[in-house]
């Protein structure tokens, strides 16, 4: 794959099954050049194999799709090409969407009430002054904020103690009925204040100071459950709650087990037959911040309430949601396990049953009232599909792929497994490019730290190996889906096992594999890879250049810079000047002498600009081989979700830069 071939990239959205099981909806979303953005449709799938996916909207950009219960409305988000996503329905049959939301700042998403008239979605609601809410009053002309919290800002949404994410519920017009007319000459001299939009008024739901996350309606679709933190003690630590209001209005209540812990909740779901609530949840130790290398665990307790019961092992297991029913008392959860990402199904009395596993990484399911299940996921060839289940198989009914495997090689990732100087397993791939080598070698690392690279297709990777270059990846400890003993072994230690583990795994790649050159060795990572990355070249000198990419590079600094700086390097490292110290990139930055290029983007709050700016300047003070690349714009997510035309800029200068300092046939410095 080339830097150019990014439109290729079609990402899909979790299936959205219609409730008689013939036929899912899809969202397709692709980055175009032309637009600088994301575009993207809906496509139906037939559950039959022998009828083919079809484009049925033509918006610049229809996502997460969702039928009505009854089957008879298509529901899903439209985003024009300088404007933000509203909630749109659509007759199932066909016919012509209609908006039936008007929000400011756009919908971020949305669920459907049981009986198929009503609609709960959730939306950031500025202050009026703020964010273009009064017309002439720019961002820098706003009133300025006083702040005295720990959490006032987010990567990706900037402040957000003045755009508070509450709930609203809107009424499903009549599609069948006729348009509303907006009245003109004699009628609106008769008429001044009628206007007429065409929109249905929401009624807003929540009002807390605090961001209010993942509603579903109760069975009897008179109230809503929903994730916040609304406790008194709510800025000091990270614990969110489960709450439920009423649908008509009024104060929300707490919904908590009897055996309740310090947790965060991350998805709720009662069962479809009002006698359980499922939700997922990771512990956080008495202190409430204790996050690091926490997994999910899928519990259920009484809906009248009672003791919740854990049904999948903390320490083995790490499920996350969307929580979707299987049955009148069963869910649907996503597993992070050994590179892949599996789905389960997992009833209230206890037991598991795998439905996807293997290499593969699932995206998204959804049961019918038949039982027919939709999923979508992606695996070594492709970047997304849609599938059904059929006797534990998956069944394909999509190839949105096609396009790039026949306009580019893919390279399946080999997947194999090294042992670290200590005896400790590590798993990854070597991705090799075409010919017999000797190649020269890309060591990358993920961030995270507690993720995961998986089996499935690889951008980055695939890039690179079109370019020459052998790419090894792979899970030190610290990663995810190893268990949590796994992913906690480098907490108050980082760069020790970890740094051992990468490089174990290098030099087990390097002599298991015969066409790769141990003497032409590079090493990149971003955010957590960018940190460990800036770590091991000031420990270890064989690499003939670097990329420290949107790093964690100064705890100190990062304390008071980043979003999350409050708390993510005190667990991580420790809280105390010296254990900072002992594990800080910049500290042994002086020991640097491998060529590095530095890239940031301006907007990123998660490893703000200062990290890589002051890393590049003691670089740069010390005569190594540097450069700072900074995209202006863009936030944490510029790789994966950066514009369009930034993202191919980026690997361009990637290229570039290996091109100087590991050059191969394919990938030479510009003459």
């Amino acid at each position: 794959m080339k830097p150019e071939q990014l439109p290729l990239l079609n990402s899909v959205s979790a299936p959205a099954i219609h409730p008689d099981g013939t036929k899912a909806v899809v969202s397709v979303v692709r980055p175009d050049f032309d637009a600088d953005s994301y575009v993207g449709q809906l496509w139906t799938v037939p559950l039959d194999p022998t009828k083919h996916p079809r484009r049925i909207t033509r918006g610049f950009r229809d996502t997460a799709p969702a039928f009505s219960p009854d089957g008879l409305v298509l529901a899903f988000l439209r985003s024009d090409q300088d404007g933000k996503p509203q909630l749109h329905v659509v007759e199932a049959a066909g016919g012509e969407p209609q908006r039936i939301t008007d929000q400011h700042a756009g919908v971020g998403g949305f669920v459907w009430a049981p009986d198929s008239h009503r609609i709960a979605f959730w939306a950031r609601v500025p202050e009026q002054g703020r964010y273009g809410t009064v017309d002439g009053v720019s961002s820098g002309s706003e009133d300025a904020r006083l702040i005295d919290t720990n959490q006032y800002r987010m990567n990706g949404v900037g402040y957000t103690g003045d755009q508070r994410q509450q709930l609203f519920v809107v009424e499903v017009p009549d599609l069948g009925g006729e348009p509303a007319v907006a009245p003109r000459g004699r009628a609106a001299h008769e008429q001044p204040t009628r206007a007429v939009t065409g929109v249905p008024a929401a009624k807003q739901i929540t009002f807390g100071d605090a961001d209010h996350e993942s509603p579903c309606f109760s069975p009897d679709g008179t109230q809503l459950y929903f994730v916040a933190a609304l406790h008194e003690r709510r800025d000091d630590d990270l614990i969110t709650s489960i709450y439920k209001v009423d649908t008509s209005g009024g104060r929300p209540v707490v919904v908590e087990p009897a055996n309740n812990r310090p947790q965060t909740v991350t998805a709720v779901r009662p069962s479809t037959d009002g006698r359980w609530l499922f939700y997922v949840a990771q512990e956080l130790g008495e202190t409430g911040k204790d996050f690091v290398a926490r997994n999910g665990v899928l519990h259920v307790m009484p809906a009248g309430g009672g003791d919740a019961v854990a049904l999948t092992d903390v320490e083995h297991l790490d499920v996350s949601g969307p929580l979707e029913p299987s049955g009148p008392a069963s869910m649907l959860v996503l597993n992070t396990a050994l590179g892949s990402v599996e789905l389960l199904d997992v009833p209230a009395e206890g037991g598991i049953t795998p439905l996807v596993h293997g290499a593969r990484v699932v995206t998204g399911a959804t049961v019918a009232a038949n039982g027919e299940i939709a999923v979508s996921f992606s695996d070594a060839s492709t970047v997304g599909d849609a599938a059904s289940l059929e006797r534990g198989e998956i069944r394909l009914l999509t190839d949105f792929s096609a396009a790039l495997r026949n306009n580019s090689r893919v390279s399946e990732p080999l997947e194999f497994e090294a042992e670290s100087t200590d005896g400790h397993p590590v798993a990854g791939w070597l991705v090799l490019p075409d010919g017999p080598g000797p190649h020269p070698v890309l060591l990358t690392i993920h961030g995270g730290p507690f993720a995961q690279y998986t089996g499935a297709f690889f951008d980055e990777a695939q890039v690179y190996a079109a370019a020459g270059y052998a790419v090894v990846m792979c899970n030190p400890r610290g990663s995810s889906g190893y268990g949590q003993a796994h992913g906690r072994a480098i907490k108050e230690r980082m760069g020790t096992v970890d740094m051992q583990d990468v490089l174990a795994f290098l030099d087990s790649a390097l002599e298991a594999f015969d066409g790769l050159d141990p003497e032409r060795v590079g090493i990149m990572g971003g955010s957590y890879g960018g940190y460990l990355t800036a770590w091991t070249i000031a420990h270890d000198h064989r690499f003939k250049a670097a990329i420290v990419e949107r790093g964690f590079l100064d705890p100190v600094s990062f304390t008071g810079s980043s979003d999350i700086g409050w708390f993510f390097g005190g667990e991580y490292t420790g809280g105390s000047p010296e254990q900072m110290a002992a594990q800080s990139p910049m500290a042994v930055a002086p020991a640097v002498t491998t060529p590095t290029l530095v890239v940031h983007s301006e907007n990123d709050l998660r490893c703000p600009l200062e990290q890589g700016q002051r890393y590049y300047a003691q670089l740069k003070k010390q005569g190594v081989e540097t450069a700072l690349l900074v995209f202006p714009g863009e936030d944490h997510e510029l790789s994966r979700s950066g514009t369009p035309h930034h993202r191919r800029q980026r690997f361009d200068h990637i290229l570039r830069w290996w091109a100087a300092y590991l050059p191969t046939a394919s990938n030479r410095p510009e003459s």
